[in-house]
């Protein structure tokens, strides 16, 4: 296994075990499975595992696991605060106490704010006394280091990155997503600050192996390296040395195998232009459905009414080559999960935008399109909701 040291030295595993998606039968983690995994992944070298509060099961069961074996301290935990859900201090504190009953421990190495969404949802927890708190649990050793985990584009992550001295962050990142969600310019913005980076989606959701397109598939064959889609989609981040850590929900043996293999074999820089080639075709193929061509440089931002453009054609674009589901979900936590709308409906068709996008869309236009496709009655009651948790 290769190691990268994060803001204070620690040496962390480039592949991380993500918690989320345990085997599970009937709903129910399956935890001789699960221990098996846990236990293997660690004797491989893996040292950084991720969960969160509202992961069904995910916390206990990783707490039981390594508290029946003895081997919490081998290991860094990282954990989250579902912050939609605080009304108080007392609150708070009475979501990381039932962690850390969870985890069967009584500190966690990282702590993140789950899917912080801009700064001003960081404002009304700043409201809420959470500065002082974090820095009260860190003081006692309770909470190692804080973080935040983020979807959304480039322009609100740098934001975030300076309204907090954080430790790490946790962001979406994969060849697909090189120029979307925070992106490159995020991923070297967070690095440069020193600040540790880990990935998650490295797979897109399993997009980038399961439910490749003839074309895509062509061009890995036709490459003169042979590898799987799986391990050229790590390799390419493992490749990149600002990035910390990647996360990966691995639910099989076999899962867990090839991925330690690909991230003891790789080292930043091994890549070749051929290399580059090769998964830029790749992307090509992928993309070859994609409505609108944003590349999510964001010179269209900001707008007067808020309106998320990169983050809206991202979801739009999904939509074609992932499926609806997914899309949606984008749309929504780019859109509806922020205190203040920027969805593609607040557009009032100004046209400032479309002055300053290099590739010539008609933003406007595809705005409406994209409104058209998402904004339907699910939505709207799913804004409601969120509404209502946003004023807790």
């Amino acid at each position: 296994m290769n190691y990268r040291p994060d803001k204070y030295g620690n040496m962390i595993s480039v592949l991380g075990f993500g918690c989320m998606r345990f085997p599970r039968k009937m709903g129910k983690i399956r935890m001789k499975e699960t221990e098996r995994e846990v236990l293997e992944a660690i004797k491989g070298g893996i040292n950084y595992f991720d969960t969160a509060y509202i992961y069904p099961g995910s916390e206990s069961a990783l707490g039981e696991i390594l508290h029946k074996n003895g081997v919490r301290e081998k290991v860094h935990i990282a954990t989250k605060l579902p912050h939609y859900l605080v009304k108080s201090i007392d609150g708070l504190e009475k979501m990381f106490s039932e962690e850390l009953k969870r985890l069967k421990t009584d500190y966690v190495d990282y702590y993140l704010m789950h899917m912080l969404t801009d700064t001003d949802t960081w404002e009304r927890l700043k409201g809420l006394g959470i500065e002082k708190w974090l820095s009260d649990k860190k003081a006692a050793g309770k909470i190692r280091q804080i973080g935040f985990s983020y979807h959304g584009n480039s322009d609100m992550f740098i934001k975030l990155l300076g309204a907090y001295d954080w430790d790490m962050c946790l962001i979406q990142y994969n060849y697909l997503d090189e120029h979307s969600q925070a992106g490159r310019r995020g991923l070297h913005f967070a690095h440069d600050k020193g600040i540790a980076v880990m990935i998650m989606e490295p797979l897109r959701g399993g997009k980038l192996v399961k439910r490749l397109p003839e074309n895509a598939k062509k061009a890995f064959s036709a490459h003169s390296i042979h590898r799987t889609p799986a391990e050229w989609a790590f390799k390419w981040l493992f490749n990149q040395e600002e990035i910390t850590c990647v996360l990966s929900g691995m639910n099989s043996m076999e899962m867990l195998k090839e991925n330690m293999k690909t991230a003891a074999e790789t080292v930043p820089g091994e890549l070749t232009h051929d290399d580059f080639q090769m998964i830029e075709r790749v992307k090509s193929a992928i993309n070859e459905n994609m409505k609108v061509g944003c590349t999510g440089c964001g010179y269209c931002m900001p707008c007067p009414k808020r309106v998320d453009i990169p983050g809206t054609f991202a979801a739009y674009n999904r939509r074609y080559s992932d499926g609806k589901f997914w899309s949606f979900i984008d749309y929504v936590i780019c859109t509806a999960l922020r205190r203040n709308s920027t969805a593609a409906s607040n557009c009032i068709e100004c046209g400032k935008c479309e002055k300053h996008c290099p590739q010539g869309i008609k933003i406007r236009q595809e705005l409406k399109n994209a409104s058209l496709e998402f904004e339907g009655p699910l939505y709207r009651f799913v804004r409601f909701i969120a509404k209502k948790l946003v004023r807790f």
